[in-house]
């Protein structure tokens, strides 16, 4: 495996990809051919689809996230055979090919119950807390339909947004920031999840 320490990938990172272990190279894919904003021009953003393989070479990253994304992704779907198709599984399966051993994935996005899962049209794959269980462990529920990574939970939970696109910061501020946001703000909106690749 090559050097993986100082790269970073941010999935559907718009023009603006995100660094949250910083990271000395950063990369972003999107649909998109976005230029990177101001205060982003030293990361190369790559247009990629994310339904289809991400265009890296296997173990290419120390760490990789997805902020407001996997709620985008479809459960399923049918390719030019006809054949049923899981797009949210193979994107998790380019993560951890992506991903080298003990690298880390931190992904962010609204989940079940609460409001934001649902009030985009565009969500499609409504995460809930205990959905990335499915993705964990030795044997994974996931391996029945194509998963063929390894991840270790480092821990997943509701969180506010913003601690999961800081998660160096303190303890002490992601805790106040929660509580501010179960007490003024409607509740928590977000799962986040940390894994471990395992190979």
């Amino acid at each position: 495996m090559q050097d993986v320490g100082t790269r970073h990938l941010d999935l559907g990172c718009g023009n603006t990809p995100r660094n949250p272990f910083h990271a000395s190279k950063v990369y972003g894919v999107d649909i998109g051919g976005f230029v990177p904003a101001a205060g982003y021009e030293g990361a190369t953003i790559i247009e990629a689809n994310l339904l289809e393989r991400i265009p890296f070479e296997d173990s290419h990253f120390s760490s990789i996230s997805a902020y407001d994304v996997l709620e985008h992704i479809p459960r399923w779907s049918t390719n030019i055979h006809g054949n049923v198709v899981f797009p949210f599984v193979e994107l998790m399966n380019e993560v951890w090919r992506l991903l080298g051993c003990g690298g880390i994935f931190i992904a962010s996005t609204p989940a079940f119950p609460h409001p934001k899962a649902f009030q985009d049209p565009t969500h499609l794959n409504i995460i809930t807390k205990d959905t990335h269980s499915y993705f964990i462990g030795a044997e994974p529920y996931a391996r029945r339909y194509g998963f063929k990574g390894h991840f270790e939970l480092i821990c997943a939970g509701w969180d506010a947004e913003k601690n999961a696109q800081d998660p160096l910061q303190a303890n002490i501020r992601k805790r106040i920031r929660n509580l501010e946001h179960r007490l003024h703000r409607g509740g928590l909106s977000h799962v986040t999840w940390f894994f471990r690749v395992q190979k």
